[in-house]
């Protein structure tokens, strides 16, 4: 395989504050070890990471913007999952 026929991987990392991974960037690598060590030396230099993830692109699945009607729609008959459906009683703070 050549360079040029390496697979992208997308790579996620956690902050040392966050409990939460989020999307840094992509990188191309030859296998999985290639693309967590690429990942760690391109995107936590400053060791601002605690946590790496790595995944090949072809691996994630995704809505598409075309579909957002149908595909959201379906939690607005459910009022309950609104926080306008709740009263919040008078001894509790609102944030």
């Amino acid at each position: 395989m050549t360079h040029a026929e390496w697979p992208l991987y997308e790579v996620f990392i956690r902050s040392k504050q966050g409990l939460a991974h989020r999307h840094v960037g992509s990188l191309h690598a030859a296998d999985d070890r290639m693309a967590l060590e690429n990942a760690r030396d391109a995107y936590t230099r400053r060791n601002e990471g605690c946590s790496i993830w790595v995944v090949q692109s072809c691996h994630l699945i995704a809505s598409q913007a075309e579909d957002r009607e149908a595909f959201f729609d379906p939690s607005e008959d459910k009022i309950y999952r609104h926080p306008t459906f709740y009263t919040i009683p008078d001894g509790i703070k609102n944030m």
